[in-house]
């Protein structure tokens, strides 16, 4: 696979999402106070009890399947092997998944989803534009 500005766009991204998963999904997993409160997940008083057993479950999926999925791309496009491609395109996948399951969430059940007014503002336009990432980065894939 050639190395042009789309190959990099596709691998920065990654990469910083799995910094975002990391500090978000996977703390969150062993300690989800202190995700909470660097702000990578969303409290109590937010989601609920059974919001946040949900949010580690994502977390501990996402820490076993997706970041996996994520790095085993990464290094297997700079490798040029088949399995990288088959690994990213599986992680872009995810990636326009979950962000329409949250943005479904937040706004058909304000009831028992009560988020902070701004993150009504904030995550429409992040998780829009992580769908918009996913539904590219597997155009790009295909393409190659």
């Amino acid at each position: 696979m050639e190395k042009d500005r789309s190959f990099w766009v596709l691998i920065s991204i990654a990469s910083i999402l799995i910094i975002m998963f990391l500090a978000g999904q996977t703390l969150g997993v062993f300690n989800y106070d202190l995700a909470v409160s660097i702000g990578m997940q969303e409290s109590e008083s937010e989601i609920g009890k059974i919001g946040i057993a949900f949010a580690k479950g994502f977390g501990f999926a996402d820490t076993v399947i997706y970041i996996p999925l994520f790095l085993m791309g990464i290094i297997g496009l700079f490798k040029n092997k088949r399995w990288g491609k088959y690994s990213m395109f599986g992680a872009l996948a995810i990636s326009v998944y979950w962000p329409i399951v949250h943005l479904y969430a937040i706004f058909i059940d304000r009831i028992s989803i009560t988020l902070n007014p701004e993150k009504y503002i904030s995550y429409p336009i992040i998780l829009s534009l992580i769908i918009i990432y996913g539904v590219w980065g597997m155009w790009y894939l295909y393409k190659k």
